[in-house]
């Protein structure tokens, strides 16, 4: 039996050809993948800010041990039992310059009223490492803590001397020379020198006129001077020397913050609260949970922050009803309160204070100053 017939010839159906329709859908989406692949993995030039870790000022932290200690302590005066919580906020950066966020998740985070996307030259300047930023902003949080401490016991009637000291040297300082790291400011044109605005508002007063400076280097008095150079900053005017400053104090007590992983100036205000709350009788916030930001000086003057949205969703997430916000602050602030947050407007740490202690005693909170009034 014959399997095939050798007489036949077999041929093949016609391949359909396409239609335009077809080819333009297999073109699209071979465009919408290649466009997905590459929003995937191209690099952005943002990161994402979120809100971070929250930390109660009156609770426990993490020592370098890994054991849990106050994150305030305090010794050689006296202390009180505390309740409720003064939380101070942080915020997190996704994303750096080795690893930007794909364009999908700045998508979701443009749509996220809770986070924000900013340019990276914003967080990660251009010629400044990842480690420099960790290190500047580690030494901030110590500034910051130097001068909450002051500002918390100078509000206590404690006597807290100070002093400048140089720490360093801008690359063109006018100052290059003649003073150095570690020479402490004594006077500037004969007036005592107790605080950085003070030297800033003299050199200003001379209008580039040459300031007379005396230093305490190595235990030795010396008379230095120096010829300020003209600047413009943000359209202003200024002279300057050319060197940064760091405030130290003669503290009269003890106090240790202990805080690792968190940088930056922002947690002064909740820090100096923590001190005055542990030094003091009774709650200072009537054991209620209340949330703050802001940095300080020694004087108790509160300044501006960065990332005050996301402190503001990072409180209300936390639990806090009552929120302490920089007045400096407010124009970002309007608007952008979660529900159920009650934010208050903030110049000064007696200000803080007062609305604390209208919490404590259920006092009329209406007649504080908020953001909105």
């Amino acid at each position: 039996m014959a399997m095939f017939d050798e007489n036949v010839t077999i041929v093949p159906t016609p391949r359909r050809r396409m239609s335009r329709g077809t080819v333009a859908g297999i073109w699209a989406v071979s465009v919408a993948l290649i466009a997905l692949f590459a929003l995937t993995v191209l690099p952005t030039p943002f990161v994402i800010q979120q809100p971070g870790p929250v930390y109660n000022t009156l609770g426990t932290a993490q020592g370098p041990d890994g054991e849990e200690v106050p994150l305030i302590a305090v010794d050689g005066a006296e202390t009180y039992p505390t309740g409720g919580a003064l939380d101070l906020l942080t915020v997190q950066v996704v994303g750096n310059r080795d690893r930007t966020p794909s364009w999908f998740e700045l998508a979701g985070a443009w749509f996220d009223p809770s986070r924000a996307v900013v340019p990276i030259e914003e967080v990660f300047p251009e010629g400044v490492t990842t480690e420099q930023r960790n290190e500047e902003s580690a030494q901030l949080m110590v500034d910051s803590q130097q001068e909450a401490t002051a500002a918390a016991l100078r509000e206590l009637d404690y006597d807290v001397p100070s002093s400048v000291r140089v720490f360093a040297l801008t690359d063109e300082s006018a100052a290059q020379g003649i003073l150095e790291p570690d020479d402490v400011i004594i006077a500037a044109e004969g007036t005592p020198i107790e605080q950085t605005q003070q030297l800033r508002d003299i050199i200003n007063a001379g209008e580039g006129a040459p300031i007379e400076l005396t230093v305490l280097r190595d235990g030795e008095e010396l008379t230095e001077q120096i010829t300020p150079r003209q600047t413009d900053v943000d359209g202003e005017t200024l002279w300057l020397i050319g060197v940064s400053t760091l405030h130290e104090y003669d503290f009269p007590i003890d106090v240790t913050i202990q805080l690792d992983n968190v940088g930056g100036p922002s947690a002064g205000m909740m820090f100096a609260l923590g001190i005055i709350d542990t030094l003091t009788e009774g709650e200072l916030n009537g054991g209620e949970q209340v949330a703050g930001t802001g940095t300080i000086d020694a004087d108790g003057r509160v300044g501006a922050i960065g990332g005050i949205r996301q402190k503001l969703y990072g409180a209300k997430d936390a639990g806090a009803a009552y929120f302490l916000a920089p007045a400096s602050n407010c124009d970002e602030v309007v608007g952008h309160v979660p529900s159920g947050l009650q934010v208050f407007a903030i110049e000064t740490l007696d200000d803080a204070l007062d609305v604390l202690d209208a919490v404590r005693s259920d006092g009329d909170l209406a007649a504080l100053a908020t953001c909105d009034s």
